[in-house]
């Protein structure tokens, strides 16, 4: 039986991956209700698919975008949504098969126990991973360590995350970023420079084939230069900042 919550919500954003998202929600609703997913503007059938399975699951809810605003903007829209309904925390999945959702009851659990943290999946990659995708990241994690004094943040990138809905909604609403790709990054570090908790759990990724049905809207150059403006805009913040989190760095260690 599903484990089912009125403040713990299961948030999928989702563009354009096809049938994939219908067999992820599935899996997903095995262990956990309710499950959002907000359709991002897809054009591939998703959106209809997810209705005809919302219909006879009580606890799917189907959000559609009209059109294609990002990652990012997805979860806000239904974090914000999530917020009105009483919801107090959301944890984000991705749509395309990579996160497990066996680990769902437990990242919810580790998010029970610990209310006013933000509890961050760390991926386990396995053989199939691409090369390129798993050493590219550190380069995104070293900034994002920087930027934070080392605030515990394992992985950047890694999507699959509990979020306490007011903070969440507090650290979007002082930016007009982190609305695509940016957003797992940026959301990340601005969360940490509210001297939140952070708890990492590690988490096996599968990246599943062409053949399997998996997708990705990675693209190298474009995202690439979207995660390198958005460093460059966190580290005139983190300047600002540093007194701050020098003060409360050197300040932990002693207590």
């Amino acid at each position: 039986m599903p484990h089912l919550s009125k403040t713990r919500l299961l948030l999928i954003p989702s563009y354009n991956t096809g049938k994939i998202v219908c067999d992820v929600v599935r899996e997903a609703l095995n262990v956990w209700q309710p499950v959002w997913v907000v359709i991002d503007g897809s054009d591939d059938g998703s959106g209809e698919q997810l209705q005809n399975l919302a219909a006879s699951e009580p606890g799917l809810q189907v959000i559609i975008l009209e059109h294609n605003q990002g990652k990012g903007s997805a979860v806000y829209h239904g974090a914000k949504t999530a917020s009105e309904k009483g919801f107090t925390h959301i944890l984000t999945m991705d749509a395309d098969g990579q996160h497990p959702a066996e680990f769902i009851p437990r990242m919810m659990d580790l998010a029970s126990k610990n209310p006013e943290a933000m509890i961050l999946g760390e991926p386990i990659f396995d053989d199939n991973a691409p090369a390129l995708r798993v050493h590219g990241r550190k380069i995104s994690n070293f900034w994002v360590n920087f930027e934070t004094l080392w605030a515990g943040i394992h992985d950047s990138l890694f999507g699959f995350r509990v979020y306490p809905v007011k903070d969440l909604l507090a650290v979007m609403n002082e930016t007009h970023f982190a609305r695509r790709f940016d957003f797992d990054p940026e959301v990340a570090v601005r969360i940490a420079w509210r001297s939140m908790k952070i708890i990492n759990l590690q988490v096996p990724v599968r990246y599943l084939s062409a053949q399997e049905g998996g997708v990705s809207q990675f693209r190298y150059f474009r995202d690439n230069s979207l995660l390198t403006w958005m460093h460059l805009r966190l580290l005139s913040g983190f300047v600002f900042r540093f007194p701050g989190l020098l003060f409360r760095k050197l300040k932990s260690r002693h207590s």
